[in-house]
C-alpha cells in the first residue's frame, strides 16, 4: 500500500464521517441555518418555506453522499477501479441535480 492510498483512505474518511456527521442534526429537524440558501433569505422570506421538511431532506441527501463517500471512495483507492470515480462523481453530481430540482419545483417545501 503506497503513502497516497493511506492519505485517500484518511481523507475519504474525514470527508464522508463529515457528511455523515451534519446529516444527523438535518435529520432531527435541527440546523436549517446550515442549509446554502436558506440561511441567505430574509426572515420573511424564511417564514414561507418549511425548515424542518427541508431540513430533513437535505439531511437525506448528506446521509447519502457521505454513505457513498465512505463505501466508494475506499474501494477506489484500496482496487484501483478507475471506473469506479466515474460512478462516484455521477451519482453525487446527478444527486445535487435531482435535489436543486426538487427543491425548487412543485412548492414542495412551501408552506
Amino acid at each position: 500500500m503506497k503513502i497516497s492510498d493511506v492519505i485517500g483512505l484518511v481523507v475519504s474518511a474525514i470527508v464522508g464521517l463529515s457528511l455523515v456527521g451534519l446529516s444527523v442534526p438535518l435529520l432531527m429537524d435541527k440546523c436549517a441555518g446550515l442549509i446554502a440558501g436558506y440561511n441567505t433569505m430574509s426572515k420573511e422570506e424564511r417564514e414561507s418555506w418549511d425548515a424542518p421538511a427541508l431540513a430533513r431532506f437535505t439531511g437525506k441527501v448528506l446521509l447519502i453522499i457521505g454513505l457513498l463517500t465512505l463505501v466508494l471512495m475506499p474501494l477506489m483507492c484500496l482496487f484501483e477501479i478507475p471506473w469506479l470515480t466515474w460512478v462516484y462523481t455521477v451519482a453525487v453530481v446527478g444527486l445535487g441535480v435531482f435535489c436543486a430540482v426538487w427543491c425548487n419545483t412543485g412548492n414542495r417545501f412551501r408552506k
